[in-house]
């Protein structure tokens, strides 16, 4: 009937005191109204709608008889969600339920309750004095939820929702019975709050087919790499060639220890292996870009402020993890494809109801030159562009058009692509409106973040370029418009390998060259002459400041910045991760008389890679590919050439 959740009018329904079976399959409701009321329902079929939670079904406590397959936003979690809240439940999806759910009611909670109950006493009871203030109870109360969520973890991995949707409400029970810690004041809008968390929380989907083999391959993993963690820190190795460096030694420790950051490793994962081997040591990891948050939808977590979703690529596939579980959420492999480069963007798309809402979707592409769009949410990958004949090395999307994507590919050429908005369908019209001719491979590409729609900045295999890419200038293809020239020795050059490339702040470009041992920080605005007309043009770059960096000459280990704390990370070639505070530096390089550093800055910390045992053997060379951390630096995702992404989370 295309009913629509509006459609069930709870007038109407609750006047029903006697409806035993009711079947809305084949519509297209996303959620149940709370107030059906329907007292003495016995048998439901929501079969074949786009329910995104299950929740609501709780008004129904005689139900017995539930089923809801085809929706694809439900997962394993919502099942254990209604075997808990319906206690008469007896068939769910045409399977009998009851041995589970009397498990999930029963054994789970109990197991569940004395965990909460252990994270209390051991770490929350001294805190709380015995004459407390209401502020002070409303403090610890909201730090308890949040660490409960996050420390208590019982079962598999993928009932990981579940089981915090449970521990968020046991522990609130047990600080209001066992403690009396109950926030009066407060209630009405932190029941508000709690209504629009489970409204806007979609559940990772596992594909069916992969359900088994990440199940497996996980346990395995946990087997096979036993981590014997060397001390996960070291201060910067003062016998590296420091290059100008002319503080003493005390002056040197005493400011590095005030910018250390202690991370943590905390999970290793082998999971874009060939063919799930798990011999496969070999398989190049290359990019990791974490998944935006959405203001209400997929994956949205209550407990961390960004998204700890991340989408890694190496090999045939690509791998959704979830960073603190240590969870293969999804993967989705092309057996003929060596994957490069991914990115996200948020596309406001119209669903069959004519209702809109935000979804992310992430682009894939690589050896092929084929970008294929994946509606994760839906473990749909819905269309593909074939953007180039060559190889694509990377792809970013605009910060401000949600459909448009950059693909830089070894034909030497950029092109900018509107994928369009897919309907209902999944029906999208894909257009290329800009190529931007390079003078060499382009590796890394970043758009200017003052403005975004107007240059385009890239370091390629022979320098680094930037194109005027404003779409009202008429021609479709277009030659750079300028090639910056760096410090070599004793002169200038343009000709030098860019193989990192990214904006540290609205001004502040970090770029890394073949150079030995060479980062470079410099300033847009002020190597950028927008006066100057014709194509072509040699800038200078005007350089802040320079990185002390590992003395290796190999390429493509690429750098990455966390703009929002100032940080710059960049791997080396023995598997450890260089990082850098520069969070005191920028206010002085952003005034109009900032002068150059004249010392390389050195890192604030060295994060070594920690003994890996991997069938009784450590592995050989590691280098880091990648390493990215999410915009408020929780954790660090560490990309190597030994098929192993490494998880790092700040302590």
């Amino acid at each position: 009937l295309q009913l629509k959740t509006g459609d069930l009018d709870p007038r109407l329904f609750s006047r029903l005191r006697h409806l035993q079976k009711l079947d809305l399959s084949d519509n297209l409701l996303d959620k149940f109204p709370n107030s059906l009321t329907l007292p003495d329902l016995r048998v439901l079929n929501c079969n074949n709608n786009q329910l995104e939670d299950v929740t609501a079904l709780k008004q129904f406590p005689l139900l017995e008889e539930l089923t809801y397959e085809n929706n694809v936003y439900l997962t394993l979690n919502d099942d254990y969600k209604v075997m808990f809240l319906l206690e008469n439940l007896r068939l769910l999806n045409g399977k009998d339920i009851t041995k589970l759910a009397n498990h999930v009611r029963h054994v789970n909670s109990r197991k569940l309750t004395s965990k909460v109950t252990a994270h209390w006493e051991k770490f929350f009871r001294d805190q709380l004095p015995e004459k407390h203030t209401a502020e002070q109870v409303k403090s610890i109360r909201k730090k308890f939820l949040k660490s409960v969520q996050t420390n208590v973890v019982y079962g598999p991995s993928s009932l990981s929702e579940f089981t915090r949707w449970r521990v968020k409400m046991i522990a609130e029970e047990f600080l209001s019975y066992s403690l009396g810690l109950e926030l009066n004041s407060d209630t009405e809008p932190e029941e508000k709050a709690e209504e629009n968390e489970e409204e806007s929380t979609e559940s990772p989907r596992e594909a069916a087919e992969d359900v088994a083999q990440v199940g497996d391959f996980s346990s395995y993993i946990n087997n096979v790499l036993s981590v014997t963690v060397t001390p996960s820190k070291r201060k910067r190795n003062h016998s590296k060639s420091g290059g100008g460096n002319k503080r003493s030694k005390s002056q040197a420790n005493t400011e590095e220890e005030a910018e250390d950051v202690s991370a943590e490793p905390l999970h290793f994962l082998q999971c874009h292996s060939k063919g799930n081997s798990r011999e496969d040591f070999k398989t190049q990891l290359w990019s990791c870009v974490f998944e935006p948050v959405l203001d209400s939808g997929a994956r949205k977590d209550p407990i961390v402020s960004s998204s700890r979703t991340v989408a890694t690529c190496g090999g045939e596939s690509v791998c959704l993890i979830d960073c603190e579980t240590g969870t293969v959420l999804k993967k989705y492999k092309v057996a003929t494809e060596e994957f490069f480069s991914v990115a996200w963007t948020t596309l406001t798309m119209v669903i069959s109801d004519s209702r809109k809402k935000a979804h992310n979707i992430l682009a894939a592409a690589g050896r092929r030159g084929i970008v294929k769009l994946i509606h994760v949410a839906a473990d749909f990958c819905y269309g593909e562009i074939k953007a180039h004949k060559k190889p694509i090395a990377t792809v970013c999307f605009s910060p401000t058009q949600e459909t448009h994507l950059f693909t830089a590919s070894y034909d030497k050429r950029i092109a900018l692509w509107d994928i369009g908005i897919p309907d209902c369908d999944y029906n999208f019209k894909a257009s290329q409106l800009l190529v931007l001719e390079a003078a060499s491979i382009p590796l890394r590409i970043a758009l200017v973040p003052t403005c975004p729609e107007q240059y385009l900045l890239a370091g390629c295999e022979d320098g680094c370029f930037a194109w005027n890419i404003k779409l009202d200038k008429g021609e479709k293809s277009r030659p750079f418009e300028a090639i910056f020239q760096f410090p070599d020795d004793e002169s200038m050059t343009t000709s030098h390998r860019v193989d990192g490339l990214a904006f540290l702040n609205d001004d502040v470009v970090v770029s890394k060259s073949s150079k030995p041992g060479c980062i470079y920080l410099w300033s847009w605005s002020r190597s950028f002459d927008t006066k100057g007309k014709g194509c072509q043009r040699t800038m200078s770059a005007v350089i802040l400041a320079e990185l002390e960096w590992s003395t290796t000459d190999m390429s493509y280990l690429t750098l990455s910045t966390c703009p929002a704390k100032g940080y710059v990370f960049c791997g080396d070639e023995k598997g450890s991760v260089w990082m850098y505070n520069l969070s005191s530096y920028t206010a002085a390089w952003g005034s109009p008389k900032g002068k150059r550093s004249e010392r390389r800055i050195s890192p604030a910390q060295i994060l070594q890679w920690p003994e890996l045992h991997m069938n009784g053997e450590q592995p050989p060379e590691i280098l880091v590919n990648n390493v990215v951390s999410d915009p408020a630096f929780t954790y660090l995702v560490v990309l190597t050439s030994v098929n192993i992404t490494a998880i790092w989370k700040k302590s």
